[in-house]
């Protein structure tokens, strides 16, 4: 290993003379300015590591103490030795400035001989340390990566989840990532089945929290080949045990049955990882104003979803002038104008309408940011037709 870790820092930490004498030294600039650090600091964070002014003047909070200029120079030296660009260094430093307190010698050199050892392509090493950051120093990285490649597969779809969610690499592995794959496994769950998105979420909830999601999902009856079944699972599990409690008997209270909840969970999942706020305001709004029961309302879950300020309450209003000036096709209901699609909408309800009332378009915009203007544009119309 020593011998390893020696190859490595020869090959990787001996940047060419040119290179050397184009970075400021963080010596010289600390020299320059030695009653206050921090301006020379963020020079250094923005001729050396390519940052920006704004981006310099944050990282330098995090390590304002930082004096001798031996281990940022060799970290950058190393870094750029590794192949990262300077664009990569400057997001990298930028992310996480106490990149230039490793020791290249003890911590990053080390780290590298063990991925080359693990079979890792250079690329992949780049990647990583991009990904990972503070677990890149770790003397766990290798412990992590040797559990969690055999579970995805391939390095490739381990650093995809990685992107999304770094975490995984915090995970107690003996404590949560074994009884979590156990508890997947044992219910039948096949990863490839999963996006990397669904499949990180789920994998770093508490054990705890993934039994309590698949109690719900058992009684909902979501049936596991459902297409929702996957974000049904990440959205129940992203909740602790009390707060699905808490939905569940908010909507009780609200007039929901067992089985209308069950009705909507099967459908529309995420409604579980509503606020209650949200999910208090939309039940009143669809069944106290626009009238809907609540079997029909279980039956169309979506509608739980969608703002009641910037979407429900806005097309509800256009839908009732428009009935009220004997416009609108009598076959369509409040579903329909809550459901379509914003540009659907658009074209659909609004450019078609327009022509027949001048100002639609401007009455609806200004609702949907909370100034209703309808009563106005009544009046208007009215003023027009008798004019």
């Amino acid at each position: 290993m020593l011998r390893i870790r020696k190859c490595v820092l020869s090959h990787l930490f001996s940047p060419s003379p040119s290179s050397i004498s184009s970075i400021p030294s963080l010596h010289r600039l600390l020299s320059a300015t030695a009653s206050n650090p921090s301006p020379a600091v963020e020079r250094y964070l923005v001729a050396s590591c390519g940052l920006s002014k704004a981006q310099a003047l944050q990282a330098s909070k995090r390590i304002a103490h930082l004096k001798a200029p031996s281990r940022p120079d060799a970290v950058l030296a190393f870094l750029a030795g590794l192949g990262l660009s300077r664009a990569d260094v400057a997001a990298a430093v930028a992310n996480d400035p106490i990149w230039l307190y490793a020791d290249v010698e003890k911590s990053l050199a080390p780290r590298v001989a063990e991925l080359d050892g693990l079979g890792l392509s250079r690329a992949e090493v780049v990647r990583l340390a991009l990904i990972s950051q503070t677990h890149f120093r770790s003397s766990s990285l290798r412990r992590n990566l040797e559990f969690w490649i055999p579970v995805f597969g391939s390095v490739d779809k381990l650093l995809q989840v990685l992107e999304m969610n770094p975490g995984l690499f915090d995970m107690d592995l003996e404590k949560v990532a074994k009884p979590n794959l156990a508890l997947l496994r044992e219910r039948g769950i096949i990863f490839c089945e999963f996006s990397n998105d669904v499949m990180s979420r789920i994998l770093t909830r508490s054990t705890k929290h993934l039994q309590a999601a698949f109690a719900l999902i058992d009684e909902s009856g979501l049936d596991r080949s459902a297409k929702v079944f996957p974000h049904a699972l990440a959205t129940f599990a992203s909740l602790s045990p009390e707060k699905l409690t808490k939905r569940i008997q908010l909507l009780e209270k609200l007039g929901w049955s067992r089985d209308y909840i069950a009705l909507a969970v099967r459908k529309t999942p995420r409604i579980m990882g509503l606020s209650e706020q949200r999910i208090r305001e939309n039940v009143e709004f669809l069944v106290g104003d626009v009238g809907l029961d609540i079997p029909y309302v279980a039956g169309r879950p979506v509608l739980m979803l969608y703002s009641v300020e910037r979407r429900l309450l806005p097309r509800h209003c256009l839908m009732n002038f428009l009935k009220a000036k004997g416009l609108l096709n009598a076959e369509l209901g409040f579903y329909y104008f809550a459901n379509i699609a914003k540009e659907k909408f658009t074209e659909k309800v609004l450019k078609h309408y327009e022509e027949s009332v001048p100002g639609l378009t401007a009455a609806y915009v200004s609702s949907c940011a909370g100034d209703h203007q309808w009563e106005q544009l009544c009046q208007a119309t009215k003023e027009k037709s008798t004019g």
